[in-house]
């Protein structure tokens, strides 16, 4: 090949590569394997080894890090990069409204665009004649610092625009706005190899961005998971640009930009309702955002507006309510669990998160203590989001004063006192004492649950008082209680005591699979329970169950099926089940439906949202109960996604994978119809 043809092949190549790392990176849609990618790459270094004199700044290649630099150069930047002031509820951003409506009377008919306010680093990036050539901090919103190096590391950065060659052409000069930030799976990945190698680890995403985007050595931000959202245009020299905040989304899109996902409203109301409705669901986002942000869509009435000390009056940041505060570690507690783990636990100096006052909060194992070196009288950052158990992210190391006590894992237990052991090459600490009494308390709790035995009236606080007064020594011993061994407790009189027995009583109905479920063999939840009534009529054609018998159900494996088997040979689980049996529980499955006669048999379901007419429990039994099989996460071996009301990232994940919805009604119709959309 000529001279000539390879320079032209050398171009060709960098474009292709350009393209594939777009559709990538940013579309999430590639369209080669990976191995054929990886040739492109060796075919375009294998040419810039014979030439480097070829070599340009956008080159593929280029992404791997230049050489450590001393310190950072100071950037300038040709428009103010403004900061937001905010808002924290409706009160105040129609408070907001009001003001610079007061201002300019146009406000009031203005139009809004509503996008995530994404917890990252802004970055600031220049392009000229389409090429990637300068990259900068914030700052101080006037000067910044020069991480061009760093940046070209970002496989979601365009290093030249338009990544379509056929797409239209940007200004001469453009310079851009965006948001640098590593994704809640990539830092959770990220983090893990970190424990793995025995490095430190992370507190948050955005802190271990900023950081990796700020090191002298782009070789080390290169190993980062470092993403981009781009969200406005600074400055642009020699063209035209669009003149609203919608249009330019879309105008960035085009040149190749990756862009959040936004929201184009009418009025401020429906800023609101869009605000709440991502407040429901900011757990699901793959990325941390701590609110909304609100801007006028027009642009040029943006800029009429002006600024206020370092904001612009034309957008806000709606802010959601903290996830992530700090407070004192008071304390450090110790759980026992059913199944005899030791469990650390943080007593906190009360903090308010998110509108609850938080005391405790989950330090996961004794050996996350050690990792995140946690100690007592610690200031630590602390989490709690939606329904999610308040957790200590790890200490605030610059707050330490020299008198935080290192904490040490206790030798005994703390419910009974007998020795703990820690088998080696296992996280858990264990208490082995079969009678340990907070063991037996959380067995009862879980037997008694709505998802086992369903026994109203029976919560934590009456299960302590069974067992600490002797009445009870194991799940079975509840059916032989009587009037009399309750009255003497406290807050016990006749009715409260008739009532418990009564739901003792009643729970004796509960199918099979719920007594399964309730024994608390591990490894064996709702899902698994419901298959191992389908194959086997009772309990005592499970106890006969040999480890190939097991596993030749779907969703058991030798771990499970091991569990299953341990179960029932041991002595103690004998005993608990004759007296079951004595106490007239012993459910038997209904004799089961030939497969092909059933209307959803082979068929796989999820459920997402709130149904109109049932429950979630009642919709799995419904579904069970004619052959279908609930799944818990949406997989390409899902048939059908089941949508309520506020569906959560299942909905999502379905439309990716191109999963069919149904709503209830059409579940119903599958079922009584044989109906299949």
């Amino acid at each position: 090949m000529d001279e000539a043809a390879l320079r032209q092949r050398y171009e060709d190549l960098k474009r292709e590569i350009h393209y594939h790392n777009y559709r990538y990176y940013v579309l999430n849609d590639p369209v080669i394997s990976d191995y054929e990618y990886d040739q492109l790459m060796a075919e375009l270094r294998r040419i810039e080894e014979a030439h480097p004199e070829w070599v340009t700044p956008d080159s593929p290649s280029q992404r791997a890090g230049a050489p450590p630099a001393e310190e950072f150069a100071k950037v300038r930047h040709p428009a103010p990069i403004l900061s937001l002031s905010n808002a924290f509820d409706a009160a105040d951003l129609r408070a907001w409204l009001e003001r610079i409506a007061r201002l300019d009377p146009r406000v009031r008919e203005a139009d809004f665009v509503v996008e995530p306010k994404i917890d990252g680093l802004t970055v600031v990036l220049h392009y000229r004649d389409g090429v990637f050539t300068l990259g900068a901090t914030r700052g101080d919103g006037e000067v910044g610092e020069d991480i061009t190096a760093n940046l070209r590391t970002v496989r979601a950065l365009p290093l030249r625009i338009p990544v379509d060659p056929d797409g239209s052409q940007p200004p001469p000069y453009l310079v851009v706005r965006g948001e640098a930030f590593i994704t809640k799976k990539d830092f959770e990945a990220l983090n893990r190899r970190l424990a793995e190698a025995g490095e430190r680890t992370y507190l948050n995403p955005r802190n271990t961005a900023a950081g990796s985007l700020r090191q002298l050595n782009p070789a080390v931000t290169a190993q980062r998971p470092i993403t981009l959202l781009c969200y406005a245009i600074v400055s642009a020299e020699g063209g035209e640009v669009p003149h609203t905040q919608w249009e330019t989304l879309d105008y960035l899109r085009r040149l190749g930009f990756p862009v959040p996902e936004a929201v184009h409203c009418p009025d401020l109301d429906c800023v609101i309702r869009t605000h709440e409705e991502w407040a429901q669901r900011r757990d699901t986002w793959p990325y941390e955002m701590d609110g909304l942000v609100v801007k006028i869509n027009d642009l040029r009435l943006q800029a009429a507006l002006g600024v206020v000390g370092k904001d612009p009056r034309g957008a806000i940041a709606f802010k959601f309510p903290a996830e992530e505060v700090t407070t004192r570690l008071l304390d450090i507690g110790v759980n026992v669990g059913r199944t005899g783990v030791l469990t650390p636990y943080a007593i906190l100096e009360p903090v308010e998160i998110g509108g609850v006052i938080v005391k405790q909060a989950t330090l996961h194992n004794f050996d996350y203590i050690r990792e995140k070196d946690i100690r007592i009288g610690d200031r630590v950052l602390v989490k709690r989001a939606g329904d999610v158990i308040p957790y200590v992210i790890g200490p605030v190391v610059g707050a330490r004063t020299g008198k935080e006590r290192i904490f040490e894992p206790p030798t005994r237990c703390p419910a009974c006192g007998e020795s703990v052991v820690h088998p080696e090459g296992e996280v858990a600490w264990y208490c082995v004492n079969a009678a340990c009494p907070a063991q037996l308390i959380r067995n009862l709790e879980h037997f008694a649950h709505r998802g086992a035995m369903d026994i109203r009236g029976l919560g934590i606080k009456i299960v302590e008082q069974l067992v600490r007064a002797g009445l009870v020594e194991d799940v079975a011993d509840l059916y032989y209680l009587t009037k009399e061994d309750l009255l003497p407790l406290e807050g016990f009189a006749d009715k409260k005591a008739e009532n418990l027995l009564q739901a003792i009583a009643e729970s004796k109905t509960r199918p099979l699979e719920r007594l399964i479920v309730g024994l608390g063999i591990h490894g064996v939840g709702e899902a698994v329970a419901a298959e191992l009534a389908r194959r086997f009529p009772d309990l005592d054609a499970l106890s006969r169950a040999t480890m190939e018998d097991l596993q030749s159900i779907e969703g058991i494996g030798p771990s499970i099926a091991e569990s299953i088997v341990e179960w029932f040979r041991a002595p103690r689980n004998q005993k608990v089940l004759e007296k079951l049996r004595r106490a007239g529980v012993w459910p038997r499955a209904a004799a089961p439906t030939e497969p092909e006669a059933q209307p959803l048999a082979g068929l796989t379901f999820v459920l997402t949202g709130t149904l109109p007419h049932m429950t979630r429990e009642e919709a799995k039994a419904y579904i069970q109960a004619h052959g279908g099989r609930v799944a818990s996460a949406v997989s390409r071996k899902t048939d059908y996604l089941v949508v309520g009301e506020n569906p959560g990232s299942k909905l999502q994940k379905a439309r990716a994978l191109g999963i069919k919805t149904i709503d209830e009604a059409t579940l119903r119709r599958l079922v009584e119809e044989g109906f299949h959309p």
